[in-house]
């Protein structure tokens, strides 16, 4: 079984929501997804050990979590790039990283979204529904933030993220 992306969304919602429970089907309306998707994406979790049934609930098994995050999300979700469109911010755009670095000219990385107020460079999201639930969620998207920034940032800014997840990852549970 091949892990997707929306695994990764739907595991950080877990992350976010943190012990509150939440049937499938809220899950699927937080995360834009549907009920089947969000089923399939706690089984795929759960066979890659990235979470555990913890009778009649999924948790996320935070130590392999973090260590995919870390070490294996960038080179599984590359995200792609584009042209300067409008969006949603993401990665170092956003804070808590907007706080630790130099605002500078160049434009800022955005998820391509239609609601968006930005206008900055195009960078994929982690899944097409991302935008959807980060606003809904402010823990979540400051999660997908931080995991863009590894997924796509400089030196400096996945050395900041790393260490921001694994507080926030810590935290859980």
């Amino acid at each position: 079984m091949n892990l997707k992306p929306q695994d990764i969304l739907f595991l950080l919602k877990l992350i976010a929501i943190e012990d509150k429970r939440l049937s499938y089907g809220s899950l699927a309306f937080e995360l834009g997804m549907s009920s089947s998707e969000v089923h399939a994406a706690a089984k795929r979790a759960i066979a890659a050990r990235l979470a555990i049934q913890d009778e009649d609930r999924v948790v996320p098994s935070v130590r392999n979590l973090e260590e995919f995050l870390i070490h294996g999300i960038r080179y599984a979700f590359v995200p792609e790039r584009s042209g300067i469109v409008r969006g949603m911010p993401t990665a170092h755009a956003v804070s808590p990283l907007q706080d630790a670095f130099v605002i500078s000219e160049e434009y800022p990385p955005v998820w391509p979204d239609a609601e968006g107020e930005v206008r900055g460079e195009g960078f994929s999201p982690l899944y097409k529904s991302a935008s959807y639930a980060a606003r809904r969620d402010s823990d979540l998207y400051e999660l997908l933030a931080l995991v863009d920034a590894i997924r796509g940032g400089r030196t400096r800014e996945r050395e900041l993220s790393v260490k921001l997840l694994k507080d926030r990852l810590a935290q859980y549970g």
